[in-house]
């Protein structure tokens, strides 16, 4: 009864349009995902996710709603043998002199019965199959579910964890321009003091060095809330949970971007969009089977007996039967009003299965514009900040020589401070970008 499968098509490109001189390669959607991030070689980040993995209370919701939709499909597989009842009884019992028929005298006795039943309906029109079949659909589309949680969970902990180390990168470059302006502060107030230096330029550097000290309070309050998210991502008590502070350059992962075909079999949430899209399918099997008349069959046997001799072939019974069709001939149009559903359902969900495609490649492509752009980026920002910072040295010196005034130096500190956290922002983002090509691959194979 149920329609022949057939999944919308959906034209992939032959290559990735951000991957230019890309070259197809063997497809790797059976290669295993493994621990993608330890390519960082970072041991916090190796230890967070782990904990994350273990304490996570989303990781485990998602394995509970799995684990619910085994047991649904067990439950469904059931219809397909018969259900076997087993019974027994023991009373006394007196009837009635005065009872209808009787020989007008009471009477007592024993009855002892011991039993088995065995019902099954004959799944003549596939209803029952194409029910156990949507059902393992659906426990194959939760275990999609399971895998993209765990995916999405490894890469919100790398990317709060990049974000983390960033901050830290600046949180000790302010500290150190505190350092250098307090300095320049400083040489100004003793040339003010010795009549050289106007008061202008004294506010001028504390406006600079105010400035730096209250940025450095700015990024601690940031950094406080990053700590907080990667806590609740591993399944800590923000209170109790701590991550030292260091200075390290972010990483990179060089991620193989494989063919855009791979990528429909290699995502986790695609996997599960297409088998949600096939039970809807075998649902409209099943609510077309509702037009043809139930068939079942009974079967009874056992002993009864009002005398110790229960089981001995005089005190047996049994009964083949009753075999019943059962067909509604009015039903106002439930049934067809059910048909019309179920493959309504099938259209959201062929809908919802071509929008996740579509959304993966959109994802893949700004991951990998990402990944180039900000690389080309991050080598004209190095150069503007090593620029920036000459052009600082040189205004300070001109204005201890006295060949400048104090707003060349203010304005190329305050360049030079701006194009450092450039840098930084732009090398996290180079950090987070790879980390988003991963996600939006479906994870990265194994090395």
């Amino acid at each position: 009864m149920a329609p022949a499968y057939r999944p919308p098509a959906i034209a992939t490109p032959a290559t990735y349009k951000e991957v230019p001189g890309w070259t197809s390669a063997t497809p790797q959607d059976a290669a295993p995902r493994g621990d993608w991030w330890a390519a960082f070689d970072d041991p916090v980040l190796n230890d967070l996710e782990q904990r994350a993995a273990q304490a996570s209370p989303t990781l485990a919701a998602a394995l509970a709603r799995y684990d619910a939709a085994r047991a649904t499909a067990r439950a469904s597989a059931s219809d397909l043998f018969p259900e076997i009842d087993a019974s027994g009884q023991a009373g006394r019992q007196r009837v009635s002199a005065n009872r209808p028929l009787s020989s007008g005298s009471a009477a007592t006795y024993d009855n002892y019965v011991v039993g088995a039943s065995l019902d099954y309906e004959i799944d003549l029109w596939g209803r029952v199959r194409n029910s156990v079949t949507a059902a393992r659909a659906d426990a194959a589309a939760s275990a999609g579910d399971l895998a993209s949680a765990r995916l999405s969970l490894q890469a919100a902990v790398a990317d709060a964890y990049a974000r983390l180390r960033g901050l830290d990168t600046e949180a000790d470059l302010l500290r150190r321009s505190v350092e250098a302006f307090t300095r320049a502060y400083d040489l100004t107030a003793t040339r003010h003091d010795g009549g050289i230096a106007s008061g202008v330029d004294v506010n001028r550097a504390r406006t600079v060095l105010a400035n730096a000290r209250a940025q450095i309070s700015a990024v601690a309050n940031e950094r406080a809330a990053t700590e907080h998210e990667i806590a609740a991502l591993v399944g800590a008590v923000a209170s109790d949970f701590a991550i030292a502070p260091r200075i390290q350059q972010p990483g990179t992962l060089a991620v193989p971007a494989s063919a855009p075909s791979t990528l429909l079999q290699r995502r986790p949430d695609i996997a599960a969009a297409e088998r949600r899209m096939f039970g809807a399918n075998a649902r409209i099997g099943v609510a077309r089977a509702a037009w043809f008349p139930s068939l079942s069959l009974g079967l009874a046997g056992g002993w009864q007996t009002t005398g110790p001799s229960l089981l001995s072939t005089p005190s047996s019974f049994w009964g083949l039967g009753p075999l019943s069709a059962v067909a509604t001939l009015f039903d106002g149009g439930r049934r067809a009003a059910e048909v019309k559903l179920s493959r309504a359902q099938y259209d959201e969900a062929s809908a919802g299965y071509r929008d996740t495609v579509l959304a993966a490649f959109r994802q893949v492509e700004d991951a990998l514009a990402a990944t180039r752009h900000l690389a080309t980026q991050a080598i004209e920002q190095r150069d503007a900040a090593t620029a920036a910072q000459r052009t600082s040295d040189l205004a300070l010196t001109r204005y201890h020589d006295g060949a400048a005034d104090y707003l060349e130096v203010v304005t190329a500190q305050t360049e030079a401070l701006d194009s450092e956290r450039a840098l930084i922002a732009v090398e996290t983002g180079r950090m987070r970008a790879s980390i988003a090509l991963v996600k939006a691959l479906g994870g990265a194979p194994a090395a």
